[in-house]
């Protein structure tokens, strides 16, 4: 199954590779192999984290040959569905689960599943290459993409001008690019970005985060947004201002001050009941990803990889 996305794989982990200069916290282990492991690894869920889990499967399955890795990733709302019902084994999510959404974990089994952060991620606003807008406030991006102006934008946001443009592309009318409503990322952008304020009905929904890249980087008047691991040369990530305080870009010194105000935790959830192990297939993937093989992995796919500190509060989880 893995293989069914390597070729959509190479062009991020070319591109996004060299996009932060990053590397791996030194005191993080590198993964060492154990016996007894095999079966199949079946994860439903976020499509922003779809890359990582191909990617991750293919470094596990090159140390256990006899495991299988099946992924589906049509957004972070089908994941606990597919944990519950038991169709996965592994639920990637963009966002932390909801609390209707625990609930009805709850209810199935009489406990909560097990969140295992894995990384950091940006979420960023993309316009094509050539726009030269660079920067916009969070009251703006709220202006372009949402009805209800929550955030405290004066006007309606339509056109380029409004946001600086000149020339032709001034009087051009913005093609508005989005996710679905599985999507994680249109639950996280719709609070952080809308300050919960409903998307316009112009915005074009988009089942998938290339989908999003694809439309900006064919068209000069698109703007829309998407992690930032799915950068591409086709578009620019354009800096985001908050609170007045200066533009910050989505860049890992902007995040870890505190100052880029798109940035969430990735993280996938699984079902262990409290007091009992994991079967040696699950706990051995969530190990893999910890290590330094697997944030390698996090930062080959453009995303920000999590410090020893953080790693050994999500495996104390499983003690």
């Amino acid at each position: 199954m893995q293989n069914k996305f390597l070729g959509t794989i190479l062009f991020f982990v070319l591109f996004t590779a060299s996009a932060f200069s990053l590397s791996v916290d030194s005191k993080i282990p590198s993964y060492k192999k154990v016996s007894g492991v095999s079966g199949q690894i079946s994860s439903v869920g976020s499509d922003t984290m779809n890359n990582m889990m191909a990617l991750w499967c293919e470094g596990f399955t090159k140390v256990y040959p006899s495991v299988k890795c099946q992924i589906e990733g049509k957004g972070s709302g089908t994941a606990p569905p597919a944990l519950i019902s038991g169709t996965s084994n592994i639920g990637p999510m963009s966002r932390a689960m909801k609390e209707k959404e625990l609930k009805k974990f709850v209810d199935a089994f009489g406990y909560k599943p097990v969140r295992i952060k894995t990384s950091v991620d940006a979420l960023a606003v993309f316009v094509n290459k050539d726009n030269p807008v660079e920067c916009m406030s969070i009251k703006q991006v709220d202006a372009v993409f949402s009805k209800k102006r929550k955030c405290g934008g004066p006007e309606d946001i339509v056109v380029w001008g409004q946001l600086g443009a000149k020339g032709n592309l001034r009087y051009k009318p913005l093609s508005v690019y989005g996710r679905n409503s599985a999507s994680g990322t249109y639950g996280y952008f719709k609070k952080k970005a809308l300050c919960k304020g409903d998307y316009k009905d112009s915005v074009k929904e988009q089942p998938g985060s290339s989908a999003v890249v694809q439309g900006i980087a064919n068209d000069i008047s698109a703007i829309g947004y998407s992690g930032i691991g799915y950068l591409t040369s086709g578009v620019k990530a354009i800096a985001l201002d908050k609170k007045g305080k200066g533009c910050s870009d989505p860049t890992p010194s902007q995040i870890d001050k505190g100052k880029y105000p798109l940035a969430r935790f990735l993280q996938f959830y699984v079902n262990q009941k409290p007091g009992t192990e994991l079967e040696p297939l699950i706990k051995e993937f969530i190990n893999f990803a910890l290590s330094k093989e697997g944030q390698e992995i996090v930062i080959k796919d453009g995303y920000i990889p999590l410090s020893k500190a953080q790693v050994d509060g999500v495996l104390s989880q499983l003690n």
